[in-house]
């Protein structure tokens, strides 16, 4: 059975991607007597005054030939007598970064265009890096019109230590430099004769001998749940994708975030029974007892996947909305989707350096470090394990489209996480030495400074004689992460001040639900000064303890 190799060709516009592609299948004999055909009555009326144009093979779309560049992702199946391929064929324009970054997310190596007129540019590195963020570990740098400069051995060699010092940072586990002419056919299918300086393979023997696939089958057993099927009482299997290792009848199973234990009773590959099946193939699975599983559920054997319901991550932002703290959107890990917030932007990441710049938002086509709270705990691993529970991509709950892909860096602390040593010195306790009922005091609304806001109600607050603890959220912890805070400070019998300014409504429900009794949401007023805000407050919190029967 042949290897199959996803791809995708990237690079600025007018680059040449279609362009080589389309060179790359004609010249190889593999397109239809009527594709060929077709190919060369509309070259008539193309660009190159009568000659081939071999880009109009992908770009398909009256606009795309109108302006002679790629706009949607194009998908070509085809197989030589060593390998089949399916190559998507992406955008250069700055504009249609998402469509590029959709490209990337299937493939397992990519083909980067640069013009050997102008070198590496700007979106070269943009794309590097979106390249690496997508997951692909193979590269294949084409250096294109490479005849417009005369196939000058320096001017290649000038890109490729540039290229080198660009990708240092990245962990790609190959990297191929091909001097070639889309146009021309220079290295493409068979080695050019105007290149005896270069000594490695032309594009598509290359592409036909690499290896890209690292064995998923040693990997250990993964397999999200996609559909539960009951077509009657007598049968109940479990329906998806093994995206790692094998499973065989009579495995033992873990279900996750159940934490069950079940037998593999039965494996179906379409509707035929298997003994066994492996990574990449798409099965029905049987089990010997009922086990709570649903779709978004996950299949392991082993227990090392983690579960969270906040995370940090790496996004590639692609709405034309702005994106800040506080935004709320569907989040889709694997086959389960839940409701989430933005609850910090770190940083963002500089497209030409990947140094980190400080930003309260991001605009389209920007990478970013943001965190997320989920209204439940997910089931994920290292992408770089496990693509396909490790990546994940935002949409927008009003319009339903896709707004951002990214991968998941780290799990964040969760209030369900903080482990408390039982003791007999209780919160009661606690308060009653004080002389004070604990109260998270949640301060909400916009049009002030919460941070200042909420010092100036500490000092009020102190001088009355309370015991107060201020919760800032200038370093960008997460949702989850200030509401064990604020938790922990009220077991210990003090008031925790929240300015909870960056949240919205859902936030405050999560919150008031963790918290419990103790929670004390206040909306101020936009209009008023810091000091006539701090005045009410104290009022309002003295008058909530006064009702307590902690109170001073």
């Amino acid at each position: 059975m042949k290897s199959l190799l996803k791809f995708i060709t990237c690079g600025s516009v007018d680059d040449g991607k279609s362009t080589l592609i389309g060179h790359m299948l004609y010249e190889a004999k593999l397109l239809f007597a009527d594709q060929e055909r077709a190919l060369e009555l509309d070259s008539r009326l193309g660009s190159r005054g009568g000659k081939i144009d071999y880009s109009l093979l992908l770009d398909g779309l009256l606009a795309e030939r109108e302006q002679g560049i790629t706009i949607d992702v194009a998908y070509r199946y085809f197989t030589t007598d060593h390998r089949s391929f399916i190559v998507a064929d992406t955008p250069g324009h700055e504009e249609y970064t998402r469509n590029m970054a959709v490209g990337a997310s299937f493939a397992d190596l990519a083909v980067i265009l640069v013009d050997a007129t102008k070198g590496i540019i700007t979106q070269t590195k943009r794309h590097t890096r979106i390249c690496a963020l997508m997951g692909i570990k193979h590269l294949v740098l084409a250096v294109n019109k490479m005849d417009l400069v005369d196939f000058d051995t320096d001017k290649f060699d000038a890109i490729k230590e540039e290229f080198a010092r660009i990708t240092t940072e990245f962990r790609f586990e190959s990297i191929q430099v091909i001097p070639v002419s889309a146009t021309e056919g220079d290295n493409i299918t068979t080695k050019s004769p105007n290149t005896p300086w270069y000594k490695g393979h032309a594009l598509l023997p290359y592409l036909e001998s690499v290896e890209v696939h690292a064995s998923d089958d040693v990997k250990p057993f993964m397999m999200p749940i996609q559909r539960v099927c009951r077509p009657d009482h007598t049968f109940r299997g479990f329906q998806g994708q093994i995206e790692a290792g094998s499973i065989a009848v009579g495995d033992e199973l873990i279900t996750l975030p159940s934490h069950e234990k079940a037998k593999v009773k039965r494996i179906l590959v379409t509707d035929q029974d298997r003994n066994s099946a492996h990574a990449g193939q798409p099965v029905t699975i049987q089990l010997d007892r009922e086990v709570d599983v649903s779709r978004g559920c996950v299949f392991t054997k082993d227990d090392e996947l983690q579960e969270a319901d906040s995370f940090s991550s790496t996004i590639l932002w692609m709405d034309d909305s702005v994106l800040t703290p506080g935004k709320d959107v569907l989040v889709k890990v694997g086959t389960k989707i839940l409701p989430g917030t933005v609850t910090g932007i770190k940083h963002k990441i500089d497209i030409n350096t990947g140094n980190t710049v400080t930003a309260d938002h991001v605009v389209k086509n920007e990478l970013a470090r943001c965190e997320f709270s989920l209204s439940d705990s997910i089931v994920f691993d290292k992408f770089e394990k496990n693509k396909s529970i490790g990546g994940f991509i935002l949409i927008d709950r009003v319009t339903n489209m896709t707004s951002a892909c990214g991968v998941i860096d780290e799990a964040l602390q969760s209030s369900d996480n903080v482990n408390r040593i039982d003791t007999e010195i209780t919160r009661e306790v606690r308060a009653q030495q004080k002389g004070q009922q604990p109260l998270t005091i949640w301060l909400k609304g916009s049009g002030l400074d919460h941070s200042v806001l909420a010092k100036e109600i500490e000092k009020r607050l102190v001088a009355r004689g309370y015991h107060t603890m201020l919760i800032d959220n200038r370093s960008g912890e997460s949702l989850r992460q200030i509401v064990a805070y604020a938790t922990l400070l009220n077991d210990a019998g003090l008031l925790a001040i929240v300015p909870a300014g960056f949240t919205n409504d859902n936030d405050q429900a999560i919150a008031q639900d963790i918290i419990g009794q103790a929670f004390l949401p206040i909306e101020v007023a936009a209009n008023s000064s810091i000091e006539e805000a701090a005045k009410d407050t104290v009022k309002r919190v003295v008058k909530a303890l006064i009702q307590d029967s902690y109170s001073i």
